[in-house]
């Protein structure tokens, strides 16, 4: 184990009040036996949830089961938040040092972690891909609560990282008719990259077997369950903060028997609880990220000291950006 014998200093992102972010500094002692020492290389801001935090919008009933691993401070502010860092490793057990390594981590420069809570990366997945770790983990969590099948004819509506990750998988699945639906129509382009259909609301097929909701938003909720065919599931994905959202429930919902139901990655799904851990659930997700395609999810990096300035931004609803990019120093 190669450990350095002096404390050393990392720089965090931390949200301070609505609207504003700060980076901090903070002393890191050596990593204890069983621990790691990270240095960040990559980085990504989860857009959908961030947004929430950054607006001081976390709801206080959910204070708690919203905290990330290894979170610092607490909501509404200030709070060290994030979930999704790649680095290398420095220190820890020699079986891990140099590999490189994702971690449900805040945006950080530098930290130490137990060794179990970092996933090196397989061959094939490169360190800024495999940012996407955490959404897709979502996405394939939502794949088990939904579970679609071949030949299915499937809508995802929104086009952000975690629905186009949930289009993605679906999109391998023999025979099935996959549409990813949005709107705005430059996201025809991504759809295209990740080998599904693409569709604005009103010209998106209707009676489909499933229907994925990852918009965030109202129009888009009453868009998935109009596409839902008779007794078919709608899987919400989206959360809402502390908002309220209007679902239409009216109309033909129920002569159509429709199923609403939520899906969220922090407990598994449970049709694979009996037999899965969340380490196992990550380590599979990080290893669906081989696939080249997927690149095209991430926008050009922003370098981390610049976050503080940028992130009111990049993480407005009409950024256009679809995973944002870290690159550290």
């Amino acid at each position: 184990m190669a450990i350095s014998s002096m404390d050393e200093a990392a720089q965090a992102l931390w949200y301070v009040a609505p609207g504003r972010a700060e980076i901090r500094e903070e002393k890191l002692s050596p990593p204890d036996p069983g621990e790691v020492r990270v240095r960040a290389l990559h980085g990504a801001i989860s857009r959908g949830t961030e947004a929430l935090v950054l607006a001081g919008r976390v709801p206080e009933s959910e204070f708690e089961r919203m905290r990330a691993p290894f979170m610092g401070g607490g909501f509404p502010f200030p709070v060290k938040y994030g979930y999704a860092t790649v680095g290398r490793v420095e220190a820890g057990p020699a079986n891990l040092l140099e590999r490189i390594v994702f971690a449900l981590h805040p945006h950080q420069t530098l930290f130490n972690a137990p060794a179990e809570a970092v996933v090196p990366l397989p061959d094939g997945v490169p360190p800024a891909r495999a940012v996407l770790a955490a959404n897709m983990e979502t996405a394939l969590n939502a794949m088990w609560d939904a579970a679609p099948g071949p030949a299915d004819r499937i809508a995802i509506v929104g086009a952000g990282t975690v629905g186009a990750l949930a289009a993605y998988l679906c999109g391998r699945l023999a025979g099935a008719d996959v549409t990813l639906v949005d709107i705005d129509p430059a996201r025809a382009e991504l759809a295209r990259k990740l080998g599904v259909g693409f569709s604005k609301p009103d010209a998106a097929p209707s009676d489909c077997d499933l229907v994925i909701h990852a918009s965030g938003t109202a129009a888009g909720l009453a868009t998935a369950l109009r596409l839902a065919g008779e007794e078919a599931t709608v899987l919400e994905l989206s959360w809402y903060g502390a908002g309220e959202v209007a679902a239409p429930l009216g109309g033909a919902f129920h002569s159509r028997r429709l199923r609403l139901i939520a899906s969220q990655v922090g407990r598994i799904a449970p049709s694979h609880r009996p037999r899965w851990t969340h380490a196992r659930r990550l380590a599979a997700a990080v290893a669906l990220l081989s696939d080249a395609r997927l690149d095209a999810l991430l926008a050009p990096a922003v370098a981390f000291r610049d976050l503080p300035a940028r992130l009111p931004d990049i993480l407005g609803a009409k950024s256009g950006v679809i995973c944002p990019l870290i690159a550290y120093p």
